[in-house]
Protein backbone atom coordinates (compact mmCIF):
# COMPACT_ATOMS: atom_id res chain seq x y z
CA UNK A 1 0.00 0.00 0.00
CA UNK A 2 2.70 2.49 1.00
CA UNK A 3 4.69 1.88 -2.21
CA UNK A 4 1.55 2.75 -4.14
CA UNK A 5 0.56 5.86 -2.16
CA UNK A 6 4.19 6.98 -1.84
CA UNK A 7 4.62 6.82 -5.63
CA UNK A 8 1.57 9.01 -6.17
CA UNK A 9 2.87 11.53 -3.61
CA UNK A 10 6.27 11.51 -5.33
CA UNK A 11 4.61 12.36 -8.65
CA UNK A 12 2.79 15.33 -7.10
CA UNK A 13 5.99 16.62 -5.48
CA UNK A 14 7.84 16.20 -8.78
CA UNK A 15 5.48 18.63 -10.49
CA UNK A 16 6.17 21.39 -7.95
CA UNK A 17 9.94 20.80 -7.68
CA UNK A 18 11.62 19.24 -10.71
CA UNK A 19 8.91 20.57 -13.01
CA UNK A 20 9.53 24.09 -11.72
CA UNK A 21 13.27 23.69 -12.33
CA UNK A 22 12.71 22.52 -15.91
CA UNK A 23 10.36 25.46 -16.49
CA UNK A 24 13.06 27.86 -15.30
CA UNK A 25 15.57 26.36 -17.76
CA UNK A 26 13.18 26.61 -20.72
CA UNK A 27 12.06 30.11 -19.74
CA UNK A 28 8.48 30.72 -20.93
CA UNK A 29 7.85 34.41 -21.64
CA UNK A 30 5.16 36.81 -22.88
CA UNK A 31 5.69 36.50 -26.65
CA UNK A 32 2.64 35.89 -28.84
CA UNK A 33 1.70 32.24 -29.30
CA UNK A 34 1.00 30.74 -32.77
CA UNK A 35 -2.77 30.77 -32.14
CA UNK A 36 -2.69 34.49 -31.32
CA UNK A 37 -0.22 35.36 -34.08
CA UNK A 38 -1.96 33.69 -37.03
CA UNK A 39 -5.33 32.05 -36.26
CA UNK A 40 -6.82 30.07 -39.14
CA UNK A 41 -10.10 28.80 -37.65
CA UNK A 42 -9.11 25.14 -38.18
CA UNK A 43 -5.96 24.18 -36.26
CA UNK A 44 -4.77 27.55 -34.89
CA UNK A 45 -7.62 28.46 -32.54
CA UNK A 46 -7.27 29.96 -29.05
CA UNK A 47 -8.95 27.72 -26.45
CA UNK A 48 -9.33 28.21 -22.67
CA UNK A 49 -6.40 26.84 -20.67
CA UNK A 50 -8.55 24.33 -18.74
CA UNK A 51 -9.74 22.90 -22.04
CA UNK A 52 -6.18 22.71 -23.39
CA UNK A 53 -5.11 20.79 -20.28
CA UNK A 54 -7.98 18.35 -20.72
CA UNK A 55 -7.29 17.90 -24.44
CA UNK A 56 -3.62 17.23 -23.77
CA UNK A 57 -4.40 14.68 -21.06
CA UNK A 58 -6.88 12.80 -23.21
CA UNK A 59 -4.56 13.00 -26.24
CA UNK A 60 -1.57 11.45 -24.48
CA UNK A 61 -3.28 9.05 -22.06
CA UNK A 62 -4.09 6.18 -24.41
CA UNK A 63 -4.34 2.55 -23.36
CA UNK A 64 -0.68 2.51 -22.27
CA UNK A 65 -1.29 3.68 -18.68
CA UNK A 66 -3.97 0.97 -18.33
CA UNK A 67 -3.22 -2.05 -20.51
CA UNK A 68 0.55 -1.41 -20.40
CA UNK A 69 0.73 -1.25 -16.61
CA UNK A 70 -1.58 -4.23 -16.12
CA UNK A 71 1.10 -6.14 -18.04
CA UNK A 72 3.99 -4.22 -16.48
CA UNK A 73 3.06 -4.76 -12.82
CA UNK A 74 3.93 -8.43 -13.38
CA UNK A 75 7.57 -7.32 -13.17
CA UNK A 76 6.99 -6.70 -9.45
CA UNK A 77 6.37 -4.00 -6.85
CA UNK A 78 9.41 -2.05 -8.10
CA UNK A 79 7.06 -0.71 -10.81
CA UNK A 80 5.54 1.59 -8.14
CA UNK A 81 8.94 3.29 -7.91
CA UNK A 82 9.98 3.19 -11.57
CA UNK A 83 6.77 4.85 -12.82
CA UNK A 84 7.08 8.08 -10.76
CA UNK A 85 10.86 8.47 -11.11
CA UNK A 86 10.78 7.77 -14.85
CA UNK A 87 7.82 10.08 -15.31
CA UNK A 88 9.29 13.03 -13.38
CA UNK A 89 12.77 13.06 -14.94
CA UNK A 90 11.91 11.46 -18.28
CA UNK A 91 8.35 11.46 -19.56
CA UNK A 92 7.19 14.83 -18.22
CA UNK A 93 10.43 16.52 -19.35
CA UNK A 94 10.01 14.94 -22.80
CA UNK A 95 6.46 16.28 -23.09
CA UNK A 96 7.33 19.73 -21.73
CA UNK A 97 10.32 20.34 -24.00
CA UNK A 98 8.66 18.99 -27.15
CA UNK A 99 5.57 21.12 -26.47
CA UNK A 100 7.62 24.27 -25.89
CA UNK A 101 9.71 23.59 -29.01
CA UNK A 102 6.53 23.48 -31.07
CA UNK A 103 5.16 26.59 -29.36
CA UNK A 104 8.37 28.50 -30.16
CA UNK A 105 8.34 27.39 -33.84
CA UNK A 106 4.83 28.35 -34.94
CA UNK A 107 3.17 25.12 -33.76
CA UNK A 108 5.51 22.98 -35.88
CA UNK A 109 4.99 19.23 -35.90
CA UNK A 110 7.67 16.75 -34.85
CA UNK A 111 9.33 16.23 -38.28
CA UNK A 112 9.97 19.96 -38.58
CA UNK A 113 11.35 20.13 -35.03
CA UNK A 114 13.70 17.22 -35.76
CA UNK A 115 14.83 18.98 -38.95
CA UNK A 116 15.63 22.18 -37.00
CA UNK A 117 17.79 20.29 -34.49
CA UNK A 118 19.18 17.25 -36.32
CA UNK A 119 19.05 18.28 -39.99
CA UNK A 120 17.05 17.44 -43.11
CA UNK A 121 18.51 13.97 -43.75
CA UNK A 122 17.63 12.71 -40.30
CA UNK A 123 14.25 14.43 -40.54
CA UNK A 124 13.40 12.62 -43.80
CA UNK A 125 14.15 9.24 -42.23
CA UNK A 126 12.31 10.23 -39.09
CA UNK A 127 9.22 11.39 -41.03
CA UNK A 128 8.79 7.98 -42.67
CA UNK A 129 9.21 6.27 -39.31
CA UNK A 130 6.74 8.65 -37.65
CA UNK A 131 3.97 8.09 -40.20
CA UNK A 132 4.39 4.31 -39.94
CA UNK A 133 4.19 4.51 -36.15
CA UNK A 134 1.10 6.72 -36.20
CA UNK A 135 -0.61 4.26 -38.54
CA UNK A 136 0.05 1.55 -35.94
CA UNK A 137 -1.20 3.84 -33.16
CA UNK A 138 -4.52 4.51 -34.90
CA UNK A 139 -5.00 0.81 -35.68
CA UNK A 140 -4.28 -0.15 -32.05
CA UNK A 141 -6.55 2.60 -30.69
CA UNK A 142 -9.44 1.44 -32.85
CA UNK A 143 -8.87 -2.24 -32.12
CA UNK A 144 -8.71 -2.13 -28.31
CA UNK A 145 -11.78 0.07 -27.60
CA UNK A 146 -13.81 -1.98 -30.10
CA UNK A 147 -12.83 -5.16 -28.23
CA UNK A 148 -13.77 -3.54 -24.91
CA UNK A 149 -17.20 -2.59 -26.31
CA UNK A 150 -17.59 -6.22 -27.35
CA UNK A 151 -16.63 -7.26 -23.81
CA UNK A 152 -19.24 -4.99 -22.17
CA UNK A 153 -22.03 -6.53 -24.26
CA UNK A 154 -20.98 -10.17 -24.78
CA UNK A 155 -24.50 -11.17 -25.88
CA UNK A 156 -24.00 -9.20 -29.09
CA UNK A 157 -21.27 -9.32 -31.71
CA UNK A 158 -20.23 -5.67 -31.61
CA UNK A 159 -16.56 -5.67 -32.56
CA UNK A 160 -16.80 -4.74 -36.24
CA UNK A 161 -19.78 -2.36 -35.82
CA UNK A 162 -17.76 -0.63 -33.06
CA UNK A 163 -14.73 -0.46 -35.38
CA UNK A 164 -16.83 1.32 -38.01
CA UNK A 165 -18.33 3.82 -35.54
CA UNK A 166 -14.97 4.61 -33.90
CA UNK A 167 -13.22 4.99 -37.26
CA UNK A 168 -15.92 7.34 -38.55
CA UNK A 169 -15.54 9.46 -35.41
CA UNK A 170 -11.76 9.58 -35.94
CA UNK A 171 -12.23 10.80 -39.50
CA UNK A 172 -14.65 13.54 -38.41
CA UNK A 173 -12.38 14.65 -35.55
CA UNK A 174 -9.48 14.82 -38.01
CA UNK A 175 -11.28 16.84 -40.67
CA UNK A 176 -13.27 19.33 -38.58
CA UNK A 177 -11.75 22.41 -36.88
CA UNK A 178 -10.21 21.57 -33.52
CA UNK A 179 -12.80 23.52 -31.50
CA UNK A 180 -15.84 21.95 -33.20
CA UNK A 181 -15.50 18.30 -32.14
CA UNK A 182 -12.38 17.78 -30.01
CA UNK A 183 -12.85 21.03 -28.09
CA UNK A 184 -16.59 20.45 -27.67
CA UNK A 185 -16.78 16.77 -26.69
CA UNK A 186 -13.61 16.36 -24.60
CA UNK A 187 -15.09 17.95 -21.42
CA UNK A 188 -17.67 15.14 -21.32
CA UNK A 189 -15.03 12.50 -22.06
CA UNK A 190 -12.80 13.97 -19.36
CA UNK A 191 -15.56 13.80 -16.77
CA UNK A 192 -16.17 10.10 -17.45
CA UNK A 193 -12.41 9.40 -17.34
CA UNK A 194 -11.91 11.12 -13.98
CA UNK A 195 -15.00 9.53 -12.41
CA UNK A 196 -13.94 6.04 -13.49
CA UNK A 197 -10.29 6.43 -12.54
CA UNK A 198 -10.87 7.83 -9.08
CA UNK A 199 -13.63 5.32 -8.38
CA UNK A 200 -10.97 2.63 -8.84
CA UNK A 201 -8.52 4.62 -6.68
CA UNK A 202 -10.83 4.95 -3.68
CA UNK A 203 -11.94 1.33 -3.96
CA UNK A 204 -8.32 0.15 -4.02
CA UNK A 205 -7.34 2.29 -1.02
CA UNK A 206 -10.31 0.99 0.96
CA UNK A 207 -9.53 -2.63 0.04
CA UNK A 208 -5.81 -2.10 0.66
CA UNK A 209 -6.32 -0.95 4.24
CA UNK A 210 -8.58 -3.93 4.90
CA UNK A 211 -6.24 -6.41 3.19
CA UNK A 212 -2.68 -4.98 3.04
CA UNK A 213 -1.43 -8.08 1.25
CA UNK A 214 -3.36 -7.05 -1.90
CA UNK A 215 -0.68 -4.48 -2.78
CA UNK A 216 2.35 -6.56 -1.87
CA UNK A 217 4.21 -9.40 -3.56
CA UNK A 218 2.51 -12.45 -2.08
CA UNK A 219 3.94 -15.93 -2.69
CA UNK A 220 1.41 -16.58 -5.48
CA UNK A 221 2.21 -13.24 -7.10
CA UNK A 222 5.97 -13.88 -6.98
CA UNK A 223 5.42 -17.22 -8.70
CA UNK A 224 4.03 -15.42 -11.74
CA UNK A 225 6.51 -12.54 -11.96
CA UNK A 226 7.88 -12.00 -15.48
CA UNK A 227 11.43 -13.28 -15.73
CA UNK A 228 12.49 -10.98 -18.56
CA UNK A 229 15.12 -8.33 -17.69
CA UNK A 230 13.57 -5.07 -16.43
CA UNK A 231 15.96 -3.23 -18.77
CA UNK A 232 14.81 -3.25 -21.54
CA UNK A 233 11.55 -5.22 -21.28
CA UNK A 234 9.69 -3.19 -18.65
CA UNK A 235 10.37 0.18 -20.31
CA UNK A 236 8.91 -1.09 -23.58
CA UNK A 237 5.94 -2.79 -21.92
CA UNK A 238 5.01 0.33 -19.93
CA UNK A 239 5.33 3.22 -22.33
CA UNK A 240 2.79 5.91 -21.61
CA UNK A 241 3.01 5.89 -17.81
CA UNK A 242 6.79 6.43 -17.80
CA UNK A 243 7.90 7.91 -21.13
CA UNK A 244 6.21 7.91 -24.52
CA UNK A 245 7.41 9.32 -27.83
CA UNK A 246 3.82 9.39 -29.09
CA UNK A 247 3.15 12.34 -26.78
CA UNK A 248 5.47 14.56 -28.83
CA UNK A 249 3.16 14.08 -31.81
CA UNK A 250 0.24 15.36 -29.74
CA UNK A 251 1.83 18.41 -28.11
CA UNK A 252 1.76 20.52 -31.34
CA UNK A 253 -2.05 20.19 -31.39
CA UNK A 254 -2.43 22.31 -28.25
CA UNK A 255 0.69 24.38 -29.02
CA UNK A 256 -1.60 25.75 -31.75
CA UNK A 257 -4.44 26.51 -29.32
CA UNK A 258 -2.61 28.05 -26.34
CA UNK A 259 -2.88 31.74 -25.48
CA UNK A 260 0.24 31.98 -23.28
CA UNK A 261 3.63 30.27 -22.94
CA UNK A 262 3.19 30.42 -19.17
CA UNK A 263 0.61 27.63 -19.46
CA UNK A 264 3.32 25.25 -20.71
CA UNK A 265 4.18 23.59 -17.39
CA UNK A 266 0.56 22.82 -16.50
CA UNK A 267 -0.36 21.71 -20.02
CA UNK A 268 2.66 19.57 -20.85
CA UNK A 269 4.56 18.63 -17.68
CA UNK A 270 1.48 18.57 -15.45
CA UNK A 271 -0.69 16.40 -17.70
CA UNK A 272 2.09 13.81 -17.98
CA UNK A 273 2.31 13.75 -14.18
CA UNK A 274 -1.45 13.17 -14.07
CA UNK A 275 -1.07 10.33 -16.56
CA UNK A 276 1.55 8.83 -14.26
CA UNK A 277 -1.00 8.91 -11.42
CA UNK A 278 -3.51 7.12 -13.67
CA UNK A 279 -0.84 4.52 -14.45
CA UNK A 280 -0.12 4.01 -10.74
CA UNK A 281 -3.82 3.43 -10.02
CA UNK A 282 -4.17 0.78 -12.73
CA UNK A 283 -0.88 -0.85 -11.77
CA UNK A 284 -2.25 -1.18 -8.22
CA UNK A 285 -5.48 -2.62 -9.61
CA UNK A 286 -3.48 -5.17 -11.57
CA UNK A 287 -1.40 -6.21 -8.54
CA UNK A 288 -4.49 -6.53 -6.33
CA UNK A 289 -6.40 -8.68 -8.80
CA UNK A 290 -3.35 -10.90 -9.50
CA UNK A 291 -3.00 -11.48 -5.76
CA UNK A 292 -6.68 -12.42 -5.51
CA UNK A 293 -6.78 -14.49 -8.69
CA UNK A 294 -3.22 -15.64 -9.58
CA UNK A 295 -4.51 -17.58 -12.59
CA UNK A 296 -5.27 -14.25 -14.31
CA UNK A 297 -1.53 -13.63 -14.74
CA UNK A 298 -1.76 -16.00 -17.70
CA UNK A 299 -4.62 -14.28 -19.56
CA UNK A 300 -4.82 -11.21 -21.79
CA UNK A 301 -4.89 -7.76 -20.11
CA UNK A 302 -8.34 -6.86 -21.49
CA UNK A 303 -9.84 -9.74 -19.48
CA UNK A 304 -7.89 -8.61 -16.40
CA UNK A 305 -9.19 -5.05 -16.88
CA UNK A 306 -12.77 -6.34 -16.85
CA UNK A 307 -12.09 -8.37 -13.71
CA UNK A 308 -10.56 -5.35 -11.90
CA UNK A 309 -13.60 -3.18 -12.58
CA UNK A 310 -16.24 -5.82 -11.81
CA UNK A 311 -14.54 -7.03 -8.62
CA UNK A 312 -13.83 -3.63 -7.06
CA UNK A 313 -16.73 -1.58 -8.43
CA UNK A 314 -19.49 -3.98 -9.39
CA UNK A 315 -21.30 -4.11 -12.71
CA UNK A 316 -22.69 -0.54 -12.80
CA UNK A 317 -19.66 1.59 -11.91
CA UNK A 318 -17.43 -1.09 -13.45
CA UNK A 319 -19.05 -0.46 -16.82
CA UNK A 320 -18.52 3.31 -16.39
CA UNK A 321 -14.83 2.66 -15.66
CA UNK A 322 -14.38 0.46 -18.73
CA UNK A 323 -16.01 3.27 -20.71
CA UNK A 324 -13.34 5.57 -19.22
CA UNK A 325 -10.62 3.26 -20.58
CA UNK A 326 -12.35 3.19 -23.96
CA UNK A 327 -12.31 6.99 -23.89
CA UNK A 328 -8.56 6.95 -23.19
CA UNK A 329 -8.00 4.94 -26.35
CA UNK A 330 -10.43 6.87 -28.54
CA UNK A 331 -9.15 10.29 -27.50
CA UNK A 332 -5.61 9.30 -28.45
CA UNK A 333 -6.58 7.60 -31.70
CA UNK A 334 -8.52 10.57 -33.05
CA UNK A 335 -5.66 13.00 -32.50
CA UNK A 336 -3.10 10.49 -33.79
CA UNK A 337 -4.93 10.55 -37.12
CA UNK A 338 -5.13 14.35 -36.90
CA UNK A 339 -1.40 14.49 -36.19
CA UNK A 340 -0.72 12.40 -39.30
CA UNK A 341 -2.74 14.85 -41.38
CA UNK A 342 -0.88 17.83 -39.93
CA UNK A 343 2.55 16.21 -40.35
CA UNK A 344 1.91 15.22 -43.97
CA UNK A 345 0.54 18.69 -44.72
CA UNK A 346 3.67 20.23 -43.26
CA UNK A 347 6.00 17.87 -45.15
CA UNK A 348 4.30 18.41 -48.52
CA UNK A 349 3.33 22.08 -47.92
CA UNK A 350 -0.42 21.48 -48.35
CA UNK A 351 -2.67 24.24 -47.02
CA UNK A 352 -5.19 22.87 -44.51
CA UNK A 353 -7.74 25.67 -44.46
CA UNK A 354 -9.52 24.13 -47.49
CA UNK A 355 -11.69 21.15 -46.53
CA UNK A 356 -10.94 19.24 -49.75
CA UNK A 357 -7.19 19.30 -49.03
CA UNK A 358 -7.84 17.72 -45.64
CA UNK A 359 -10.05 15.05 -47.20
CA UNK A 360 -7.49 14.17 -49.88
CA UNK A 361 -4.80 13.69 -47.23
CA UNK A 362 -7.04 11.45 -45.13
CA UNK A 363 -8.27 9.07 -47.86
CA UNK A 364 -5.02 7.06 -48.30
CA UNK A 365 -4.55 6.96 -44.51
CA UNK A 366 -8.02 5.48 -44.07
CA UNK A 367 -7.28 2.76 -46.63
CA UNK A 368 -3.97 1.75 -45.01
CA UNK A 369 -5.43 1.72 -41.50
CA UNK A 370 -8.35 -0.42 -42.70
CA UNK A 371 -5.87 -2.99 -44.05
CA UNK A 372 -3.95 -2.95 -40.75
CA UNK A 373 -7.18 -3.55 -38.83
CA UNK A 374 -8.07 -6.49 -41.03
CA UNK A 375 -4.58 -8.00 -40.68
CA UNK A 376 -4.35 -7.45 -36.91
CA UNK A 377 -7.58 -9.35 -36.34
CA UNK A 378 -6.67 -12.46 -38.28
CA UNK A 379 -5.50 -13.95 -34.99
CA UNK A 380 -4.34 -13.02 -31.48
CA UNK A 381 -0.78 -13.51 -32.73
CA UNK A 382 -1.05 -10.82 -35.42
CA UNK A 383 -2.48 -8.33 -32.92
CA UNK A 384 0.43 -9.19 -30.61
CA UNK A 385 2.85 -8.23 -33.38
CA UNK A 386 0.96 -4.96 -33.92
CA UNK A 387 1.16 -4.08 -30.19
CA UNK A 388 4.83 -5.05 -29.84
CA UNK A 389 5.98 -2.98 -32.77
CA UNK A 390 3.82 -0.07 -31.66
CA UNK A 391 5.41 -0.18 -28.17
CA UNK A 392 8.95 -0.48 -29.52
CA UNK A 393 8.47 2.25 -32.12
CA UNK A 394 6.97 4.52 -29.50
CA UNK A 395 10.20 4.51 -27.51
CA UNK A 396 12.37 5.03 -30.60
CA UNK A 397 10.28 8.15 -31.21
CA UNK A 398 11.03 9.31 -27.67
CA UNK A 399 14.78 9.00 -28.31
CA UNK A 400 14.55 11.19 -31.43
CA UNK A 401 12.52 13.77 -29.53
CA UNK A 402 14.80 13.94 -26.49
CA UNK A 403 17.94 14.25 -28.60
CA UNK A 404 16.28 16.94 -30.74
CA UNK A 405 15.33 18.82 -27.57
CA UNK A 406 18.92 18.48 -26.29
CA UNK A 407 20.28 20.15 -29.41
CA UNK A 408 17.57 22.82 -29.24
CA UNK A 409 18.47 23.67 -25.63
CA UNK A 410 22.19 23.64 -26.42
CA UNK A 411 21.62 26.07 -29.30
CA UNK A 412 20.25 28.52 -26.74
CA UNK A 413 23.07 27.93 -24.25
CA UNK A 414 20.61 26.30 -21.88
CA UNK A 415 21.17 23.22 -19.73
CA UNK A 416 20.57 20.22 -22.01
CA UNK A 417 21.32 17.67 -19.28
CA UNK A 418 17.59 17.52 -18.45
CA UNK A 419 16.91 15.92 -21.86
CA UNK A 420 20.26 14.26 -22.58
CA UNK A 421 20.08 11.99 -19.52
CA UNK A 422 16.66 10.45 -20.29
CA UNK A 423 17.57 10.44 -24.00
CA UNK A 424 20.76 8.43 -23.37
CA UNK A 425 18.89 6.03 -21.08
CA UNK A 426 16.11 5.40 -23.60
CA UNK A 427 18.65 5.03 -26.42
CA UNK A 428 20.29 2.28 -24.37
CA UNK A 429 16.89 0.68 -23.66
CA UNK A 430 15.60 0.57 -27.24
CA UNK A 431 18.96 -0.52 -28.68
CA UNK A 432 19.23 -3.31 -26.12
CA UNK A 433 15.64 -4.34 -26.88
CA UNK A 434 16.26 -4.55 -30.63
CA UNK A 435 19.43 -6.58 -30.13
CA UNK A 436 17.96 -8.89 -27.46
CA UNK A 437 14.31 -9.46 -28.37
CA UNK A 438 13.08 -12.44 -30.36
CA UNK A 439 10.18 -14.91 -30.15
CA UNK A 440 12.52 -17.13 -28.11
CA UNK A 441 12.80 -14.31 -25.56
CA UNK A 442 9.03 -13.73 -25.51
CA UNK A 443 8.98 -10.68 -27.79
CA UNK A 444 8.74 -9.65 -31.45
CA UNK A 445 11.42 -10.35 -34.04
CA UNK A 446 14.82 -8.86 -33.25
CA UNK A 447 18.42 -10.05 -33.32
CA UNK A 448 17.92 -12.44 -30.40
CA UNK A 449 21.39 -11.90 -28.88
CA UNK A 450 22.16 -12.91 -25.27
CA UNK A 451 21.28 -10.13 -22.83
CA UNK A 452 24.88 -9.47 -21.70
CA UNK A 453 26.06 -9.12 -25.30
CA UNK A 454 23.08 -6.86 -26.06
CA UNK A 455 23.99 -4.62 -23.11
CA UNK A 456 27.58 -4.35 -24.32
CA UNK A 457 26.75 -3.50 -27.93
CA UNK A 458 23.96 -1.13 -26.88
CA UNK A 459 26.27 0.69 -24.47
CA UNK A 460 28.84 1.35 -27.18
CA UNK A 461 26.22 2.47 -29.71
CA UNK A 462 24.61 4.76 -27.13
CA UNK A 463 27.89 6.42 -26.14
CA UNK A 464 28.73 7.06 -29.81
CA UNK A 465 25.26 8.47 -30.55
CA UNK A 466 25.28 10.69 -27.46
CA UNK A 467 28.66 12.07 -28.50
CA UNK A 468 27.34 12.93 -31.96
CA UNK A 469 24.27 14.64 -30.48
CA UNK A 470 26.45 16.65 -28.09
CA UNK A 471 28.72 17.71 -30.98
CA UNK A 472 25.66 18.60 -33.08
CA UNK A 473 24.48 20.91 -30.30
CA UNK A 474 27.81 22.76 -30.27
CA UNK A 475 27.83 23.14 -34.06
CA UNK A 476 24.21 24.31 -34.24
CA UNK A 477 24.73 26.83 -31.46
CA UNK A 478 27.39 28.61 -33.50
CA UNK A 479 25.95 28.22 -37.03
CA UNK A 480 22.20 28.57 -36.69
CA UNK A 481 21.48 31.45 -34.37
CA UNK A 482 18.79 32.67 -36.79
CA UNK A 483 16.65 29.65 -35.90
CA UNK A 484 16.48 30.58 -32.24
CA UNK A 485 13.20 32.02 -31.05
Amino acid sequence: MWWFLGGILLLALGYFTYGKMVEKIIGPDDRETPAVRHPDGVDFVVLPNWKNMLIQLLNIAGVGPVIGVILGIKFGIVVFLIIPIGNIIGGAVHDFTSGMMSLRHDGANLPKLVEISLGKRISHIFSVFLILLLLLVVAVFINIPAKLFDQIFPQFSLFWPAVVVIFLYYICATLFPVDKIIGAIYPFFGAVLLIGTFAIFFSLVKAGFRQPELLTETASFKAGIIQQPIIPALFVTIACGILSGFHATQSPIIARTMSSEHHGRSNFYGMMILEGIIAMIWAAGGMAIYNLFPELMQVDPNTVLGKITSHFLGSGMGTVTILAVIILAITSGDTALRSMRLSLAEIFHINQVKTMNRILLCVPLVVIISLLLWWSNISAKTFGYLWNYFAWGNQVLAVFTLFSASVWLSMQKKNSVITMVPGIFMMFVVTTFILWTSPAHGGPWGFGLPIDMSYSFAGNITVLTAGLVFYRGIVMRSRNRHLLK
